[in-house]
């Protein structure tokens, strides 16, 4: 695989009721039009070599016999095909007839999964014609041109790290899904053979439940339904074609379409490994397991894909849809205040003090602490903020930072620190005219000191502004604005406190503070620690320095959510930004990422509290527990 990517494909033929011919002509259309996208597993319908609705011409031997005929010639096309077929299909076996699905790979027929459970109400009734499969493990049969066939609901397809695993139908909506047990077993990639007809709304719910099995089996899954062809005497059926991975969907066809249907998209089977390795409670669920699975082993020749056109995200931390946006920046603001409340009502404190640069995360955390006033019915007079102009201090800044706070009716303080910071030079012995990492730390530390002496004075709570990319990345001063009493902002990224702010703006505030916020939004990213250029513009833009934020949150929502190693992640930015940055910046910024994020470790370390908001945090107290002194060789 590269990188962990395979093609996977769902279809659904024109078929023709009980005209066997006609439908396995289809059928292998559909087969080369997803062997022509490079794709290595392809899920048919239900019974789709006879069609679903035959009713009591089940029963006949002729349509049996043409059947076996029939999946002889779909063995022999398959010879030089490098995808493994699950077609439906039905088997006589001691006196019993088996709702089916074949896999079939290169000429063999590698295995046979019954139908565990036959739906017999309302408008289904397969136990006339069919037994049950549930129960049946490691069985084998014999056909007429194979002998000794694995046969049963345990067995598992595997190919390196690809486990594949089958269902039928109604076997997904029992209340443990025979796929439920096949993920356990180490399938993460399910497909099921389907005949689900339509009524008002039904492809809602099968929606939701595709999606919901994929995110509990933590697997993608390829869902395959007959169409428009079947029998129309009291159902319609549609052809819903659906593949979804880990409680997403990554592609559906349009429904009730009257030519032969094929949906094809990549899979990120990496990723689903790395999920289930993190998920603790998913590796105790095995234990429940009622049987063990047989593996049967096969081998793909190769495992191109062809070309990359799997969608991915360039800010994944931020919806696409601007009402999804919305709704996630609620939901985040909702989480922000009310933990800053229970912090304010557990220590009985009703002041809070803000340090404000007119910068976009000391805007958040200032509006999150509003907004958490307000709630809690304290004045906004009892939220101290604090502007601390130094040596880099530009008046955009200054003019924002003041004039933000006072319309918000806040209590404003300023506290120039310039004087402060060179008596601090002085004492240590430091030249002024130095601009190192000192020079930068001591403006850092001399604000945090401010802000703390304040909120002991004031019997105030000291509210953090710093984001997740700076504590990825480090970009804080130890014990200088990495330190807070409460942190809000600690696990929103970069990318996502751009949103927030914005999304405050159009929403939640009034038209003066909205401009405001909006001029904060346009400013460059600067922790103006350096002096002004001779424009009295900002010298020191922090992008310039450590890389676009864009990219770091990339390259950090891929190495913690997925563990993908340098080289996949430089894969995924160079497709994501192929129109923005070229490999080699890609790269350059990758390494700086890297190494940034393991030397840093030790500032996360002392994190003062802050609520999770999102599926990423790097509290040590919660989800991201490393050693400060790890190397990072192994990694760059």
């Amino acid at each position: 695989m590269d990188n962990g990517f395979v093609r996977i494909s769902t279809a659904c033929p024109i078929t023709k009721v009980a005209d066997i011919d006609f439908n396995i002509k289809n059928i292998k259309k559909c087969i080369d039009m997803a062997v022509e996208s490079n794709s290595k597993f392809i899920v048919l319908p239900e019974l789709c070599i006879t069609s679903y609705t035959c009713g009591d011409l089940f029963n006949q031997n002729r349509l049996l016999q043409k059947c076996e005929i029939s999946l002889k010639s779909l063995c022999d096309f398959s010879q030089d095909k490098d995808i493994l077929i699950a077609v439906g299909a039905p088997m006589y076996h001691n006196y019993c007839l088996y709702n089916c699905a074949y896999i079939i790979f290169k000429g063999q027929i590698l295995g046979i999964v019954p139908k565990s459970y036959l739906p017999n109400y309302t408008e289904f009734y397969e136990k006339r014609w069919f037994t049950e499969g549930v129960g049946l493990v490691n069985k084998t049969v014999d056909l007429s041109f194979e002998k000794n066939i694995p046969f049963g609901t345990n067995l598992i397809f595997s190919c390196g790290k690809l486990k594949f695993g089958i269902e039928v139908c109604e076997d997904l909506w029992v209340t443990i899904p025979p796929s439920s047990y096949l993920s356990l077993l180490g399938a993460n990639i399910l497909g099921n053979l389907s005949a689900s007809n339509e009524l008002v709304s039904k492809s809602d719910y099968r929606r939701d439940l595709i999606k919901n099995q994929s995110a509990r089996c933590m697997c993608a899954y390829a869902y395959a339904s007959s169409g428009v062809f079947e029998s129309s005497t009291d159902l319609v059926f549609s052809g819903h074609l659906l593949i979804s991975e880990n409680g997403g969907i990554l592609k559906e066809n349009s429904r009730f379409q009257r030519e032969n249907q094929v949906i094809t998209t990549i899979v990120d089977v990496a990723k689903l490994n790395a999920e289930r390795l993190k998920n603790v409670s998913f590796r105790d669920s095995i234990k429940l397991c009622p049987y063990e699975a047989k593996t049967i082993e096969f081998e793909f020749s190769s495992y191109n894909l062809k070309n990359f056109d799997r969608y991915l995200d360039k800010h994944p931390f931020v919806p696409s849809n601007e009402k999804e946006r919305d709704e996630r920046c609620k939901e985040i603001f909702n989480i922000q205040t009310s933990a800053l409340a229970k912090r304010l009502t557990h220590t009985n404190i009703n002041k809070a003090v803000v340090g404000i640069s007119g910068g976009l995360d000391s805007t958040l955390a200032l509006l999150v602490t509003v907004k958490t006033f307000d709630m809690l019915k304290i004045p906004r007079k009892n939220i101290i903020t604090v502007t601390m102009p130094g040596f880099g201090t530009t008046d955009r800044t200054y003019n924002n930072a003041v004039d933000l706070c006072k319309n918000l009716d806040t209590e404003l303080r300023e506290i120039n620190i310039v004087d402060a910071c060179l008596q601090h030079f002085k004492d240590i012995n430091h030249p002024v005219e130095k601009h190192d990492v000192t020079y930068e730390n001591v403006q850092a530390r001399e604000r945090t000191q401010i802000l703390m002496d304040i909120a002991n004075k004031e019997g105030g709570l000291l509210i953090g502004t710093g984001d997740l990319s700076e504590l990825a990345l480090g970009w804080c001063t130890y014990n200088g604005d990495h330190m807070s009493m409460y942190s809000v902002n600690c696990s929103v990224p970069k990318t996502l406190v751009r949103y927030l702010v914005n999304y405050v703006a159009q929403k939640e505030v009034s038209e003066k503070v909205s401009h405001i916020l909006i001029d904060i939004l346009e400013t460059p990213v600067s922790p103006e620690l350096l002096p002004k250029d001779k424009d009295g513009n900002i010298s020191q833009k922090t992008e310039d320095i450590v890389g676009p934020y864009e990219l770091h949150d990339f390259f950090l929502y891929y190495f913690i959510k997925q563990g993908a190693s340098k080289e996949k992640i430089l894969f995924l930015a160079e497709m994501a930004f192929e129109d923005i940055y070229d490999k080699d910046t890609i790269s350059k910024w990758l390494d700086k990422f890297m190494k940034r994020f393991f030397t840093q470790q030790f500032k996360r370390s002392a994190l003062p509290d802050g609520p999770k908001v999102g599926t990423i945090s790097l509290s040590p107290r919660g989800d991201w527990r490393m050693p400060s002194d790890a190397s990072y060789k192994s990694f760059i």
